[in-house]
């Protein structure tokens, strides 16, 4: 995660209830992204520590416990940028370039200058991050999932490159003869295509060119294949995208809640805070009059109950706004309630980490030396696998 400073209830409900669950299924490491801020928002880097110290401590009040997971901050583990560096001498610039989120964050940021080599390979960046750690699965959204196949592609080529069996590629090239000179042919430049643009319409036609093989034998299929994907020995395994539960928290007025459009409930919001946003948050257009019916489902406050009112009390919602028998004061009230009682424990134990700095601090740090140390074993690997050490 970013370091943007105090959370709100749109981080709780659409990754750290997630990561709670993660922390007890899988062995996790959560950490603080401040080189990717740095990619964004590189001018000012004074407030990244102040934002590190402040998203941590709403991580530890709502539950994730250094004792199950491990915390770090992403700079303090430098072998992330050399495996970064390292997996940039075979990534193609077209890999980074077809990134979705490229081109949709040069949109939403015109205000910044993304006319950077950060910027572009940031995505391969967060494919170190993963990658470092030998990770099986990444929790991410739907709208992640081109960054974990992009890590896919990346450690595929990285095991091709430098991961084969001896006379590996004599062996491929020895089966691509058995294909005769027009399909070998037509193999070398779908493969090219593949490993050099990422296409993965070459690919798959690529695939079906060999299962349409009769005349090579199922080892040479495979070792094809091997040849077209990436093969031999695996030295970065292929991780998986774990799908995440979609956060159905609104903003105050219906919208994604997200800081830029201040329409947040933070986590550390005094409970007068809390009560005076969701009080005055809009409501039904067509109730201007305590007696004009109204239709909860044009309503922000709707998409809380969604969140934190029962079945009894959404009934009692649905019934009394299209009868105007309540008023929207009163329909926001179960609402409050809810958000405060959430909210309760995760203030308590806030307090309690705001008042012992050192025990922050003392958190990050050791598992900051617990993950050099996975990460140190992962970029030995890979620099035996490069020929990066004294003869």
């Amino acid at each position: 995660m970013r370091p943007t400073g105090r959370l709100h209830l749109g981080h709780y409900h659409g990754v750290l209830k997630n990561w709670l669950e993660l922390q007890h299924e899988y062995e996790c490491f959560f950490f603080v992204a401040d080189w990717h801020a740095l990619t964004t928002h590189y001018e000012d880097p004074s407030i990244i520590p102040g934002s590190i110290r402040e998203m941590v401590i709403d991580w530890l009040a709502a539950g994730i416990n250094p004792g199950s997971a491990t915390l770090f901050v992403q700079s303090q583990v430098p072998e992330h940028a050399e495996l970064h560096l390292l997996l940039s001498m075979i990534t193609p610039v077209g890999w980074l370039e077809r990134v979705p989120t490229y081109k949709d964050q040069q949109e939403k940021l015109k205000e910044h200058d993304l006319s950077t080599y950060g910027f572009l390979g940031y995505p391969l960046l967060q494919s170190a991050d993963i990658l470092i750690y030998k990770a099986g699965r990444v929790p991410v959204g739907e709208d992640q999932i081109a960054h974990v196949e992009l890590t896919r592609e990346v450690a595929r080529r990285f095991n091709h490159v430098y991961g084969r069996e001896p006379d590996f590629e004599l062996k491929a090239e020895e089966a691509k003869k058995k294909m005769g000179k027009k399909n070998a042919k037509l193999f070398d430049s779908l493969k090219r295509r593949y490993q050099e643009q990422g296409d993965q319409e070459a690919l798959a036609v690529a695939r079906a060119l060999l299962e349409g093989q009769g005349n090579i034998t199922m080892a040479d299929r495979e070792r094809l294949l091997g040849y077209l994907e990436g093969g031999g020995r695996v030295i970065l395994p292929e991780p998986q995208a774990l799908l995440t539960k979609a956060s159905k928290m609104p903003g105050l007025d219906g919208q994604k809640m997200s800081k830029s459009y201040a329409n947040t409930i933070a986590l550390r919001d005094s409970p007068a805070e809390v009560e005076k946003s969701l009080r005055t948050m809009p409501t039904d257009p067509a109730r201007v009059r305590r007696t004009d019916p109204g239709d909860p489902e044009k309503c922000p406050v709707w998409q809380f109950h969604q969140v934190y009112s029962n079945d009894e009390v959404r009934t009692w919602v649905q019934e009394g706004c299209r009868s105007a028998g309540i008023g929207c004061l009163e329909c926001k009230q179960p609402v409050i309630d809810g958000v405060l009682a959430e909210l309760l424990p995760m203030q308590q134990r806030a307090h309690e980490y705001e008042a012992q700095p050192d025990l922050v601090r003392s958190v990050l740090n050791e598992g900051c030396e617990k993950a050099r140390d996975v990460a140190r074993e992962t970029i030995d690997e890979v620099r035996h696998a490069m020929s990066l050490v004294m003869a």
